[in-house]
């Protein structure tokens, strides 16, 4: 893994660091694996080797006709600089690593002892729905302003229209028949993923990374088109997620002890409510990040 690491910053060409870069994501969320957090590592294969992996690779097919004036622009002294910042952070990220007390602070203890509030017996759920919720809300809120950001780069003739361009695709080829086998087998999956979160690795991120995964491959076989961005049940579904989450911790703060407080007695159903909220808002952004910017009018 390191050896694909450092390859990955030294080569030159960016479609082979992009290619080195999504191994070296699946090569993560193998150590993950063997480290016995599922949990992490199914994320780090959808991020790392998924979605991180996938827009790299469009990014890297716009840049190829620039890729060489970009390359002759970095002279000697850029990459030193660039070396040295690198080795300064390697050095202080293992300084940190090197001065932690052992045993290592830590908050599990606490965390497994009130466990039983949320009924939920996947220790990672528990925490990441609870202990540090507030965190969890949060990412679905950046998730948001990222779609924000990617529409906004739309040029003013398209807002409103279609992200991406319009796939066609032979009807007779593999891509159609895969594009028609796989998603009612995918959706199960992810449905399954998350609903099993509770209790088991999984969740809903997971969920709706492979829900995303679904919808793009009917629209590459042009079966599906994207939505357009002016479309208010999309907006909804984008929303939906972070707003139920907000809604829950208001109500916590007004009728309970403190924001994102969950009653006993309602914590799960709170929770289960709130991750299939968020799996419709998971699937629809990263689909949507994949998609980029409207580039059609609406009916086109």
């Amino acid at each position: 893994m390191l050896g694909l690491g450092i390859w990955t910053i030294v080569v030159r060409e960016t479609y082979s660091a992009t290619v080195g870069f999504v191994a070296y994501g699946l090569l993560v969320a193998l150590i993950w694996v063997r480290l016995d957090a599922i949990d992490v590592a199914l994320t780090e294969a959808a991020i790392g080797g998924g979605l991180g992996g996938v827009l790299l690779l469009g990014a890297a097919a716009q840049l190829r006709d620039s890729e060489p004036a970009v390359t002759d622009a970095a002279g000697k002294a850029v990459r030193v600089c660039a070396a040295i910042l690198s080795a300064l952070t390697a050095a202080t990220l293992a300084g940190a690593v090197l001065v932690l007390p052992d045993p290592a602070p830590t908050l599990a203890p606490a965390a497994v002892s009130n466990a039983w509030a949320t009924s939920l017996a996947n220790p990672v759920t528990n925490v990441l729905m609870a202990f540090r919720a507030m965190d969890t809300m949060l990412e679905k809120v950046v998730l948001l302003l990222a779609i924000i950001g990617v529409w906004s780069l739309a040029p003013d003739s398209a807002w409103g229209g279609h992200p991406g361009p319009r796939h066609q695709a032979d009807p007779h080829g593999v891509l159609v028949f895969l594009a028609r086998l796989l998603p009612p087998i995918g959706i199960v999956v992810g449905i399954y993923v998350l609903w099993t979160g509770a209790n088991h690795p999984g969740g809903a991120f997971q969920g709706g990374a492979i829900l995303a995964a679904m919808w793009l491959l009917a629209i590459m076989a042009g079966l599906a088109d994207t939505p357009p961005v002016s479309s208010r049940r999309l907006r909804l579904i984008l929303v939906a997620g972070p707003g139920l989450f907000l809604v829950v911790g208001i109500a916590g703060l007004l009728f309970g002890s403190a924001f994102l407080s969950y009653p006993p007695a309602q914590a799960k159903p709170l929770i289960l409510a709130i991750e299939v909220a968020m799996i419709l808002t998971i699937a629809a952004t990263l689909g949507l990040l994949l998609a980029g910017a409207p580039e059609r009018r609406t009916g086109q």
